[in-house]
């Protein structure tokens, strides 16, 4: 394939993961925000009120319960997603098949059933709860399929980011741009206006208008992108609910993090599903959502390309409280607007800037803690210590569902219901559920936050510090517990050649940046100025050590050599930007094996030394002689080191 062609195939691909992303996320935002709003407004209204009430609330039941349950399902999703085979991949069939069934399904909700929602209410219940689950585990299956892919789709550390910038756009677009269009359109196809709620022929024809975006958009990620395989990509771990909460009790930050963020996404959640309610039963203006809508779209957007640079410039735990500040201030501004549509979308406003900060802050915490519990526990659990935010936000969107029927119920916003039939008392229930219950909910989760979250930048970069000079002193311990021990292959005779892992000038260790290496701590070796950011392994052996910051790698050879291959100084700070890894953890790697790959200019952009340090940290047991000199030019090819076992 010529260059020109293989750039329209990378061009196409980028824009078909890109536009994937935004049907995905429209599909998701019209579930978990709006289809409340048909269930509670359009779904049963016979003219019975106490008959319309109750089954709102079973159906709300129903989907708390399932939601909730579902939560134990999905590592199982994951599972069997990674024991896929398929000649168009591991991920796509998942992503097309589970887009596809679960976008039919979705439209089938939106309508009721044939008119069993009164005619036959139990049979119309059972139904709806099979169709409900069916439809949640196949957009399940499309969902970790989905985000799964970047990783798959290219090798190539650029190109990943820029494939993940466009899905981050795309997904923040279709997120956001629903609450722009939904009442407008809700509205244009409706027969009746009802008061600005529209009626069931809106709502329906909206939701299979979003129903097919999405299938549709689904079906062009199958035909347009490419997976690539490799073994690299395989995935060994077997990912068990009760792992997740067995980590969780034994790693206090991580537990901490996930109980703050827990009354953060469901307070968060919690609020942004009433807002549909408030434009159209307190102000009465249901097509002002819209103008709420743009502005989310276009701050989110804004979001995708401006939260990176707070990250790098602010500490983690003043954006943390600053950002949880300003939402809180805006729910009150809201809570206090009555009727007034520039204190409205002031104070809503307000309340959704601040949230993709404190996601961020939370997902770097977690992040982090895969490091803190393995210095703790003795062993690293990184995909059931990663498995926890997604869990989180489900449940918070479960309880944020079932709390939106109680409320909708208690405040007479039910069955046919228009601003004009709200009454003052019904107002006031509702805000109290908007309002008081999110407040409540989001001071508990800064409360948490401050007294039990202790894991910063400072403390996880000290904690990555002891690993690194731990890591290679203790091989006959196998460094996750739940895992059978690994056979470390014991210190044998001879001499191995070591080659330099990259291209570059070499320098003494003694004259590295690092005390820790340039005084021996970590072991014999050697510093490399990289001229290219690749990464090779200098032996065959297998990878013992990884750190979720992509940093570092600790390899053991075939006969016993324990290396530390560490891609700059006080690189940890950059949190794995610039840096793609190509191994997993106990992969048995070849000799010239890429293994990593790092964007120079993002270490020195960053004012840090990007010096590579090799050492051998099992020093004690061989004689270490540098073969190369301080400034020779070396290649992947040359050698560096002679090692042989000491008698």
């Amino acid at each position: 394939m010529d260059s020109s062609k293989q750039e329209q195939h990378v061009v196409r691909s980028r824009l078909a993961y890109s536009l994937g992303a935004f049907g995905h996320d429209a599909f998701f935002a019209l579930l978990s925000t709006y289809f409340m709003m048909y269930v509670t407004g359009h779904l049963f209204d016979s003219g019975n009120k106490a008959f319309d009430n109750k089954m709102v609330g079973y159906v709300t039941a129903i989907i708390l319960i399932l939601r909730i349950g579902e939560l134990i399902i999905d590592p199982m999703i994951g599972n069997a997603i990674d024991r896929t085979h398929t000649r168009w991949g591991k991920f796509k069939p998942w992503v097309v098949g589970g887009g596809v069934i679960s976008a039919i399904l979705l439209t089938a909700l939106f309508t009721p059933l044939g008119g069993l929602n009164l005619s036959n209410p139990i049979l119309y219940l059972v139904i709806f709860a099979i169709i409900y689950i069916v439809m949640d585990v196949f957009y399940s299956f499309n969902d970790v399929g989905f985000w799964s892919m970047v990783p798959a789709m290219s090798f190539d550390s650029h190109e990943r980011d820029k494939i993940a910038t466009f899905a981050r756009v795309g997904s923040t677009i279709g997120g956001q741009i629903i609450g722009f269009v939904i009442m407008p359109m809700v509205l244009f196809f409706s027969v009746k206006q009802n008061g600005g709620t529209g009626d069931d022929r809106g709502w329906f024809i909206f939701a299979a208008i979003v129903a097919a975006i999405s299938a549709i958009t689904a079906i062009g990620v199958g035909m347009f992108t490419h997976e690539q395989q490799s073994l690299l990509r395989e995935n060994k771990e077997q990912t068990k609910f009760k792992d997740i909460l067995k980590i969780l009790v034994k790693n206090d930050q991580l537990l901490a993090i996930a109980m703050s963020y827990l009354f953060f996404t469901t307070g968060q959640t919690l609020l942004n599903s009433f807002e549909l309610y408030y434009f159209t039963y307190i102000l009465g203006n249901s097509k002002a959502f819209s103008i709420l809508g743009g502005l989310n779209t276009a701050v989110g957007v804004i979001s995708v390309f401006a939260f990176p640079l707070f990250s790098g410039k602010i500490g983690r735990h003043k954006l943390f409280y600053g950002a949880a500040t300003i939402e809180v201030i805006g729910a009150l501004i809201f809570a206090f607007a009555g009727k007034s549509l520039a204190l409205v979308l002031l104070g809503a406003e307000l309340f959704f800037i601040p949230q993709p900060i404190i996601f961020l802050v939370v997902l770097m915490t977690i992040t982090d803690s895969v490091e803190y519990g393995q210095l703790k526990l003795g062993h690293r659990d990184e995909s059931l210590t990663l498995s926890v935010r997604p869990l989180l936000d489900k449940f918070g969107g479960a309880v944020a569902n079932g709390v939106v029927g109680m409320a909708t119920v208690a405040a007479g916003m039910t069955g046919g219901a228009t601003a004009a039939t709200v009454t003052a008392h019904g107002v006031s229930i509702f805000k109290i559920y908007m309002f008081l219950i999110p407040i409540a909910l989001i001071v508990v989760g800064i409360i948490i936050f401050a007294l039990k979250v202790k894991l910063d930048e400072k403390s996880h970069a000290k904690i990555v510090a002891e690993l690194e000079q731990t890591w290679g002193k203790h091989l006959d311990k196998d460094d996750d517990a739940d895992a059978p021990a690994a056979e470390v292959p014991a210190p044998q005779p001879g001499v191995t050649d070591i080659p330099a892992p990259v291209a570059g000038e070499i320098v003494n260790l003694k004259d590295v940046s690092d005390p820790a290496f340039a005084e021996g701590k970590m072991g014999q070796g050697f510093g490399i100025k990289p001229s290219d950011g690749k990464v090779y392994a200098p032996f065959s052996g297998t990878v013992r050590a990884t750190f979720s910051t992509r940093h570092a790698v600790g390899l053991v050879s075939d006969n016993g050599i324990a290396l530390l291959i560490h891609i700059g100084v006080d690189t940890v700070k950059l949190h794995g930007t610039g840096f793609v890894t190509y191994f997993t953890k106990g992969q048995h790697i070849e000799k010239g094996q890429q293994l990593m790959e790092f964007w120079d200019p993002t270490i020195k952009k960053a004012g840090l030394d990007d010096t590579v340090i090799v050492t051998v940290t099992n020093s004690e047991s061989f004689n270490v002689d540098m073969i190369a000199k301080a400034g020779d030019k070396v290649t992947v090819k040359d050698d560096v080191l002679k090692v042989s076992k000491k008698d």
